[in-house]
């Protein structure tokens, strides 16, 4: 059996490429460790219609990125809207397979509800505008994406989130989430960024308690996009959870 995996999922406007930054951060630290950035379906290596994946289109492809890779244990770690993406997958997968689920600087509705219905401010107009016309939406204009994702960085990290915006699809922000199948033995951390603006920190509390609770919450002092400005401390807290998952 190979040893836990750390499996990384991106959130919207983002694909794989936006966890390079920490995955090399956790080679250096722990180069033992099975990294797998997943590309959600209709981004670079994962080709979809973005006009007709949904959320189970998603989730599935998380699941046989995994089955694909070889990995039998896995901590999954899901970024921003991804935290509509992560529990599906890991439920899924099931306790069995999955050690731990880590959400960071997530967005998570209540049952029943869709990701619409969190959102706030500028982020919440691009998306239900985006709905509504029905149609693909392109990479986030430059300024939005720089407010919302790029605040603290220095210039070259902005320069590496900004150049890897992904269009995304118009629907799934729409679509109703039910997590009835979430196994709860499955222990669950929250990274809370405490600069986010996407996701501020009183909507990652709201989130928190949409999904039900967790078992820690680990402050993080950076903004939204953490795998990019924050990297080393946000690879020593992904690996310290792999490493106590084999041990549990």
């Amino acid at each position: 059996m190979r040893p836990t995996a750390l499996v990384l999922v991106h959130g919207a406007q983002h694909a794989g490429d936006c966890w390079e930054p920490t995955v090399e951060e956790i080679q250096r630290h722990s180069p033992d460790t099975p990294v797998l950035a997943v590309d959600l379906p209709g981004r670079r290596g994962t080709p979809a219609d973005l006009a007709t994946v949904d959320l189970a289109d998603w989730m599935d492809s998380v699941v046989e990125q995994i089955d694909a890779a070889g990995l039998d244990e896995v901590v999954v770690v899901g970024h921003s809207m991804a935290g509509i993406t992560v529990p599906g997958a890991v439920a899924r997968l099931g306790a069995q397979r999955v050690r731990r689920m880590i959400l960071l600087g997530a967005s998570v509705p209540p049952e029943g509800r869709s990701i619409l219905d969190t959102l706030t401010g500028p982020l919440h107009w691009y998306a239900a505008r985006a709905a509504r016309r029905g149609v693909p939406a392109p990479p986030m204009p430059m300024l939005l994406a720089r407010r919302s994702f790029c605040n603290g960085m220095t210039p070259e990290q902005r320069r590496f989130v900004l150049d890897r915006l992904y269009g995304d699809s118009s629907r799934i922000p729409a679509q109703k989430v039910s997590r009835a199948d979430l196994p709860r033995e499955i222990p669950r951390t929250w990274i809370l960024t405490l600069r986010d603006r996407a996701q501020t920190p009183a909507a990652q509390r709201k989130s928190i308690e949409a999904l039900g609770g967790v078992d820690e919450v680990v402050e993080l002092d950076t903004g939204h996009d953490a795998m990019v400005s924050a990297p080393a401390e946000l690879a020593a807290l992904l690996v310290d959870r792999c490493r106590d998952a084999v041990s549990r």
